[in-house]
């Protein structure tokens, strides 16, 4: 039970950290994304690479993991990445980022795939009262859906399927040590680096858009990926699927309070519906508690 607790701090955090995503990523200026994403993955790969000398782990071991591990890794990351971008270029972005919210539902859904594993009603309506928080987040931007972009959106679901998926899967290699994950990382930043020289011209960022990538780096793509692969092996995987639709309103709050951006009335609604879906995805806590309380 205590290393199940671990894993959903664990997964908390990583959720914590990747709402500070789109305010770093906007403090980055006209970085390309994949030029970003090369140099962010690779902020986390020395990241990874600290980590395994101060535990004095020898590195021959992970590149002796099997291809299968390899795969699902930079499956995971680089592709999640890759299709990101992919469906922000050819989709606007609004509508791109919700289809693309759809993955902490289909972890909670896919999740039943596993062994020993039971999908309950709370963590489904939960889960489903958070995508709906999601829609009024960004619906209440103006999302439109046009055929005209069917392309875009293809890709957003990808990015769905590929994260969603990605997650499930890592439940099944819980015996490879997550600091596995900085080799993931160094295999997807060349990854990145490819595909920057073949869509992207380099720009040299400033001194002040250079701090922003290495908080990238050791943040939100970064230590996030480490934490959230812990929290996948270790925690409740319906529960911090579900939890998970926090990030797009604590992202909000941030650029709220660092950008140009104004609180409404529908941020509040988004709130209250994510809120919710959290509170019942945790029925069973929180009703444990009540038990608790009433019988001291």
């Amino acid at each position: 039970m205590l290393s199940v607790q671990k894993g959903n701090f664990a997964g908390l955090f990583a959720i914590l950290l990747w709402s500070t995503l789109a305010l770093f990523t906007v403090s980055t200026g006209a970085i390309p994304p994949f030029q970003l994403t090369f140099m962010a993955f690779f902020v986390a790969f020395i990241l990874g690479a600290i980590w395994w000398f101060k535990r004095g782990a020898d590195i021959r071991i992970y590149t002796k993991l099997p291809i299968k591990v390899w795969f699902v890794g930079i499956y995971g990351l680089f592709g999640y990445h890759f299709f990101y971008f992919l469906a922000l270029k050819t989709a606007p972005s609004l509508e791109a980022n919700l289809i693309n919210y759809l993955w902490p539902l289909l972890i909670v859904l896919f999740s039943a795939l596993l062994p020993q594993e039971k999908l309950r009603w709370y963590h489904t309506l939960g889960a489903m009262l958070g995508f709906m928080g999601a829609f009024v987040l960004l619906g209440s931007k103006g999302v439109s859906f046009s055929s005209e972009y069917l392309q875009g959106y293809g890709y957003a679901f990808l990015c769905a399927l590929i994260w969603s998926s990605y997650s499930v899967l890592s439940r099944y290699f819980a015996e490879v040590p997550t600091e596995a994950v900085g080799g993931f990382c160094g295999v997807s930043a060349l990854c990145s680096l490819v595909a920057h020289m073949v869509f992207e011209e380099t720009y040299i960022p400033t001194s002040s858009e250079m701090l922003f990538i290495v908080g990238l780096g050791l943040g939100p793509v970064g230590l996030a990926f480490f934490v959230w692969d812990y929290g996948m092996k270790k925690g409740d995987i319906k529960l911090i699927g579900a939890l998970s639709y926090a990030t797009p309103l604590l992202s909000t709050v941030l650029l709220v309070l660092f950008q140009d951006a104004h609180l409404s009335l529908w941020i509040g609604v988004a709130c209250a519906l994510i809120v919710g879906g959290s509170v019942i995805s945790a029925w069973p806590f929180f009703k444990a508690l009540a038990q608790k309380y009433a019988s001291s």
